[in-house]
């Protein structure tokens, strides 16, 4: 049989693995220009937070008793689609089943030979293309420049890491262990870590780790960190806003500083961003990051979780930030 996960009810704060629902189905057999394929490799990411939520937003909310989808690295097992062939490795934003039938629209095919496959819903991936089209292209970082990271040992934020150094700037960045806070100085070559949760007074530890000012903030969750980061800000200062984790369980508002006349004092720049606003970019960044990739200048981590069974488990475990890199489920 061919296990599916449902989104069961909408979650109310934190998700619970009771918001989920297994449910099992025959495995299709592919018609006339369809492919059948084997999930290999799953993406959870927190932005499915708030696809599960009954608002509006930049993509339509889960329905309820239907599969949840998100990023997934699938094999063909059965072809009746002459662009595809048997054993043919492919990436899309499937659901979250053992087996599913496709047309191959918006189906990209993937290369093991290249790098892993499971790289592929990361470094070379959304992941990947986030962090460097949204530092790029909002944060505009010149060599000399100061950059601060929230989520920095999150998939997102070592990548943004990185492209910082390789472009020549001091880069801070910010996380909620001492474990995560060596990680980012030893693997991914930050010049400095705060944790957050050990901190006495973030502003003065933003302040004392970059006596220059921050240049550019990249954004990843949002809330008091990001509040202390901007009380840092130089004059000109780009903020690209990636995520908002801190606050997607919130059942009421936060409330935090006006930031107004701290942007407009500043004259800095804050901009939200979802990484299909550049999607014609998207041949030129990857062929980048796979250069720096194979020059050994990128490297990452990545959480890997097994089991189909344990996809919602591996989703809910991201806002505990028991990940470091990329949370990925194997199946």
């Amino acid at each position: 049989m061919n296990r599916v996960i449902l989104l069961k009810k909408r979650p109310v704060g934190r998700p619970a693995f009771s918001d989920f629902e297994f449910d099992s189905a025959a495995i299709p057999v592919p018609s006339t220009g369809k492919i059948l394929i084997k999930t290999v490799f799953v993406s959870v990411d927190p932005y499915l937070r708030g696809r599960m939520n009954d608002s509006k937003s930049y993509v339509g909310p889960f329905e309820i008793g239907k599969p949840i989808q998100s990023g997934i690295i699938g094999q063909v097992v059965d072809s009746k689609n002459a662009e595809f062939r048997k054993e043919d490795f492919v990436f899309g934003n499937l659901e979250w089943k053992e087996y599913q039938e496709s047309d191959g629209k918006g189906l990209v095919k993937v290369d093991s030979k290249v790098s892993s496959l499971s790289s592929y819903l990361g470094i070379l991936g959304m992941t990947g293309l986030t962090a460097y089209l949204g530092l790029t292209e909002i944060g505009m970082p010149k060599s000399g420049e100061t950059i601060v990271v929230s989520g920095a040992a999150g998939a997102v934020g070592s990548v943004v890491g990185q492209v910082g150094k390789i472009m020549g700037c001091r880069v801070v960045g910010i996380t909620g262990t001492n474990e995560k806070a060596k990680l980012i100085k030893s693997k991914f070559g930050f010049d400095h870590a705060i944790n957050y949760k050990t901190s006495d007074d973030l502003k003065a530890a933003i302040r004392d780790a970059c006596p220059d000012g921050v240049d550019i903030y990249f954004d990843n969750v949002g809330g008091v960190i990001s509040d202390a980061v901007l009380a840092n800000i130089n004059k000109h200062a780009r903020l690209p806003v990636c995520g908002a984790i801190s606050q997607y369980n919130d059942t009421n508002p936060s409330l935090g500083p006006r930031l107004q006349p701290i942007l407009l004092t500043k004259s800095a720049t804050m901009r939200g961003f979802i990484v299909s606003d550049f999607s014609a970019k998207f041949p030129e960044a990857m062929k980048q990051l796979i250069r720096w990739l194979k020059d050994g200048k990128l490297t990452y981590s990545e959480t890997i979780v097994e089991g189909f069974e344990n996809i919602p488990h591996a989703f809910i475990d991201l806002f505990d930030g028991k990940n470091e890199g990329k949370m990925i489920v194997k199946i």
